[in-house]
């Protein structure tokens, strides 16, 4: 209950900051008795619409670095507070290390999963979410880790068209973007999660598979 109580804090502040004129916003904020309290907010955008809740969540003792750590249930660093979407920061075993996505497969994905355990199920969030984006005849999904910096090798159907880039780091896929290829998605994520080792022109054909 104690940490309800601050987080209820947390969002009567948010409030008071959002609708208060700022010759009133020197007022206390009351303490709010809660037996749920849920947080919405908004797109991270370029971070200027988080940068003020997070000294807020930190405060009511959750953890917060590029965004909130969540356990694999989706509980943050106080066991009967969850989060979701956007603002979460989890650990993804296919690609070993903690991420935070923003896009709508994770949002949705994410939410039903922290809903179901806050109704008392222990569901672990493994999901590996996609991104995707459409500019008229061309679009493309992309599964995992997108990096400049990492070994790339295209494999064109059609030079930039149509066709498959794979991101690799150390033999093991980290990432593929599907230009114009559809329906790949969960063939990407599992040849993310392969071990490997990999050299990259062995990945030629690799994707799309047969439907």
């Amino acid at each position: 209950m104690k940490i309800l109580q601050k987080l209820a804090v947390v969002v009567a502040a948010m409030l008071s900051a959002a609708l208060v004129a700022p010759s009133a916003q020197a007022q206390t904020i009351p303490t709010v008795q809660a037996r749920n309290v849920v947080l919405i907010h908004g797109a991270w955008a370029d971070g200027s619409s988080w940068s003020e809740v997070i000294p807020l969540l930190q405060a009511a003792g959750l953890k917060v670095q590029k965004g909130i750590v969540l356990n694999e249930f989706l509980q943050t660093t106080e066991p009967d507070v969850y989060a979701a979407g956007d603002a979460a920061e989890f650990f993804n075993p296919a690609l070993t290390k903690y991420i935070r996505v923003e896009h709508e497969d994770n949002a949705n994905t994410m939410g039903r999963v922290a809903g179901l355990n806050m109704a008392g199920k222990s569901e672990a969030y493994h999901h590996l979410p996609f991104f995707y984006s459409d500019l008229f005849e061309l679009g493309y999904e992309a599964v995992g880790e997108l990096d400049a910096q990492l070994e790339t090798f295209a494999d064109w159907k059609t030079p930039f068209r149509e066709g498959v880039v794979y991101y690799l780091r150390d033999g093991r896929v980290r990432g593929v973007l599907l230009w114009n290829v559809w329906g790949q998605v969960d063939a990407a994520r599992n040849l993310i999660s392969e071990s490997g080792p990999f050299k990259a022109d062995e990945l030629k054909g690799r994707l799309p598979k047969p439907s």
